[in-house]
């Protein structure tokens, strides 16, 4: 089966490629220079992702999964938000991940360590070659906000996100650690869970 990920983001895209496997053999949005991009309109995470799942399907004409995700802080009313991956460039302070972090922490500078919880959140959406949503799923992980970044590893907000447990961010986390409790993993463990013995899938969200 041909699957479609809809993603550039070549972070998420190691990501799904590595929790996927063989089990599909998988396309992305880079795969489709002609693409349209498909305007993330939605005021929750669930919304642009079925509207990601949805156009990319009926472009390509593939079975597709599109990702929504990003950074909840409860401090900061629950922003980024839905905005995570443009929070600096709404804010006219730059674009991309460098200054996504640097206006989060300076938007938080003044805030204690007790006072620097945070959610990251994903929501997956599958979608049949006619745009059809049939399955969703939400996962979050839950963690705080350091003082300065740590750690090589990840992407977006990654070097800031601690997890409590471990003291580590998740940037400090072997792909495979990362895959076993991060949003997006649980998410499509999820997922998978819900596609297997059920081809197509009858729909179906958790």
């Amino acid at each position: 089966m041909r699957l479609l990920v809809a993603t550039k983001n070549p972070g998420k895209a190691r990501e799904f490629a590595d929790m996927l496997g063989d089990r599909a053999d998988v396309s992305y949005l880079t795969d489709f220079p002609q693409s349209v991009e498909v305007a993330e309109t939605g005021l929750t995470f669930r919304a642009n992702a079925c509207l990601k799942a949805s156009g990319y399907a009926q472009q390509t004409g593939l079975w597709t999964i599109a990702d929504d995700s990003g950074l909840e802080v409860p401090a900061l009313g629950g922003a980024p938000g839905v905005y995570s991956a443009r929070y600096a460039e709404r804010e006219g302070a730059g674009e991309g991940d460098a200054a996504n972090n640097a206006l989060l922490l300076a938007n938080m500078k003044d805030l204690a360590e007790v006072d620097r919880d945070a959610r990251f959140v994903c929501v997956l959406a599958l979608a049949d070659p006619q745009g059809r949503i049939l399955l969703t799923t939400r996962a979050t992980m839950d963690g705080r906000i350091g003082f300065a970044p740590r750690g090589a590893g990840g992407f977006g907000y990654d070097p800031l996100f601690e997890i409590v447990a471990t003291g580590r961010t998740t940037a400090e986390l072997s792909p495979a650690e990362k895959h076993a409790m991060s949003h997006r993993g649980k998410a499509l463990a999820a997922l998978k869970t819900l596609m297997d013995g059920r081809w197509p899938p009858t729909g179906q969200s958790v």
